[in-house]
C-alpha cells in the first residue's frame, strides 16, 4: 500500500520536534480528516537555515512533512515555490487516493510559511 520511502519517513521522521528560536511558525489543518501540521523555521539571509515539524496525523501526513523539511532545509526561500503536493507525492513513491490529502497538507504548510515569510519583509 505505501512505498518503502514513505514508510521510512514515517518510521524515521527527519526534523521532527520543536524549534526554539524559530523566526517563523505556521500551523495548517485538514478539517476533513483532522490532520494538523506545524512547521517552524529559522530563516537567515533569505535561506531556510533550520526547519522542524510537528504533525498529528496519518502515516502519509507524517511522511510528507518529513520529506518537506528535507526539501526546504538549507535552500533559498525563492527556490521553494516549485515544491507542490504532486512533487511530494511522487517523491514518496506515490500515494493511494485516500492519502493524497497528506501531500496537500504539506504543500499548504509550505505555502502558508512562504506567505508569512514574505509578509515579514
Amino acid at each position: 500500500m505505501f512505498s518503502e520511502i514513505l514508510l521510512d519517513h514515517f518510521q524515521h521522521p527527519r526534523n521532527a520536534g520543536e524549534l526554539p528560536g524559530a523566526t517563523a511558525q505556521i500551523e495548517v489543518r485538514n478539517p476533513v480528516c483532522g490532520d494538523i501540521l506545524e512547521l517552524s523555521v529559522i530563516e537567515e539571509d533569505d535561506r531556510i537555515r533550520e526547519v522542524r515539524f510537528r504533525c498529528r496525523g496519518c502515516t502519509a501526513a507524517i511522511a510528507a512533512a518529513s520529506l518537506l523539511t528535507q526539501k526546504i532545509e538549507g535552500r533559498e526561500v525563492r527556490d521553494l515555490r516549485h515544491v507542490s503536493a504532486m512533487t511530494l507525492a511522487q517523491e514518496l513513491g506515490g500515494l493511494p487516493p485516500a492519502s493524497a490529502h497528506a501531500a496537500q497538507l504539506a504543500s499548504d504548510a509550505l505555502r502558508a510559511l512562504l506567505q508569512k515569510l514574505s509578509a515579514s519583509r
